[in-house]
């Protein structure tokens, strides 16, 4: 099972370098599903692992001027906080057990892994829906409306332990008037950080983490970001985006009917 799990890995790293995200939302089903890492753990590893791996795409668009800092830091800074504040004090808080009806129990690992998979439903839909193009002159710099975006998408980030371009991109195109590559590349920056702020948060409350294993994974998923930007080349992008959300499609109603039925 672990080889298979680290083939997956390979298989996030290949779809941020083809297609500039969606396979980050694999992370955590990866390691619940292929080495039985505790869900609420596995949102802890999918930050560190996230945020190592965007960071290999936010370095080579920051060399190509493709990172707009002052937005980034707009939309990073009350994203930061969200997340720091979700991974440091709300999550440790919420009761193992949050509702009992007769047989069926809601607990934090069952919520968090029914959250992600109408998360994968979510993403997998933007991926395989042809969408006419947002042009950034058709939008307007609104700061209000990017900031409460921010903050949204800073708890989802903190709740899930992901969150991918499908929700980032299209507030900085829509409410920061950002061009696509530039959104890219700066949304790419911003899951860098509260990624990695959001581990930040974990190990201050010293929460149990694998570090080896961390690295391994994160190195196999780094290893598909580099064969992806390769591969970028020879492959058709506007039939791989609808083919790999048919796959996170299917990936996302697994995990939503086994946790359901378990």
């Amino acid at each position: 099972m672990e080889i298979t799990g680290y083939a997956a890995a390979i298989l996030i790293g290949l779809s941020l370098g083809l297609i500039g995200g969606g396979g980050s939302i694999l992370t955590v089903p990866i390691l619940v599903y292929f080495f039985r890492v505790d869900p609420v753990m596995a949102t802890t590893y999918s930050l560190f692992v996230v945020g190592l791996t965007s960071s290999a795409g936010a370095i080579s668009h920051y060399r190509k001027n493709n990172v707009n800092l002052k937005i980034a830091l707009l939309f990073g800074i009350p994203s930061l906080i969200a997340v720091f504040v979700m991974r440091k004090w709300v999550m440790p808080a919420m009761p193992h057990l949050l509702l009992n009806i007769g047989s069926f129990e809601l607990t934090k690992s069952v919520l968090l892994m029914l959250v992600f998979a109408i998360l994968m439903v979510a993403a997998s839909v933007s991926m395989i829906r042809k969408k006419k193009e947002i042009l950034a002159s058709d939008s307007q710099l609104s700061y209000n409306k990017l900031v409460i975006q921010s903050i949204i998408v800073g708890i989802i980030t903190g709740f899930v332990g992901v969150v991918g371009g499908f929700l980032i991109i299209p507030s900085l195109v829509l409410f920061a008037g950002l061009p696509m590559k530039k959104a890219v590349g700066t949304s790419l920056m911003v899951m860098t950080i509260s990624s990695l702020l959001g581990v930040l948060g974990d190990i201050s409350r010293h929460a149990p983490i694998n570090y080896s294993f961390l690295i391994m994974f994160s190195a196999f998923a780094i290893a598909g970001i580099i064969m992806g930007s390769y591969l970028i080349k020879h492959i058709n992008d506007a039939k791989l985006k609808p083919a790999f959300g048919w796959f996170v499609l299917a990936m996302g109603l697994f995990v939503l009917i086994t946790t359901l039925y378990k």
